[in-house]
């Protein structure tokens, strides 16, 4: 069966992004939240986002609280951030494979792809 799941890179610093909340949301038939997540020491989450049953073809957002961690590491950034909230959105076309979507991110920047 197949999974979702994700890690977050701190391109600025070159280091695992640690202690960033994750949100996933589905999106048919509106935008209905599912999971909650932190980000451990690695960048990723514990366990997978999705798996087994719920995982579903579909329409997906993940929302990645970046503006907190980068608050929380005592940068000296503009307020307003211009990086704040990361939103993706993505499709899972396929429940039988393994959909990783990392996020690459520094205060001024983020980058997405499908991993595996």
């Amino acid at each position: 069966m197949g999974r979702l799941t994700t890690h977050v890179l701190d391109t600025a610093s070159g280091k695992p992004g640690t202690g960033i909340a994750v949100t996933l949301y589905r999106l048919d038939g509106g935008r209905r939240e599912i999971r909650r997540a932190v980000t451990n020491h690695d960048g990723r989450c514990d366990s997978p986002l999705l798996d087994g049953e719920a995982f579903e073809r579909g329409s997906y957002e993940l929302v990645f609280a970046a503006g907190d961690y980068f608050r929380a590491q005592g940068q000296a950034l503009p307020e307003p951030l211009f990086v704040d909230e990361v939103v993706l959105r993505f499709g899972i076309a396929d429940p039988a494979q393994h959909y990783h979507v990392p996020l690459l991110v520094s205060p001024w920047s983020y980058s997405t792809y499908r991993g595996s």
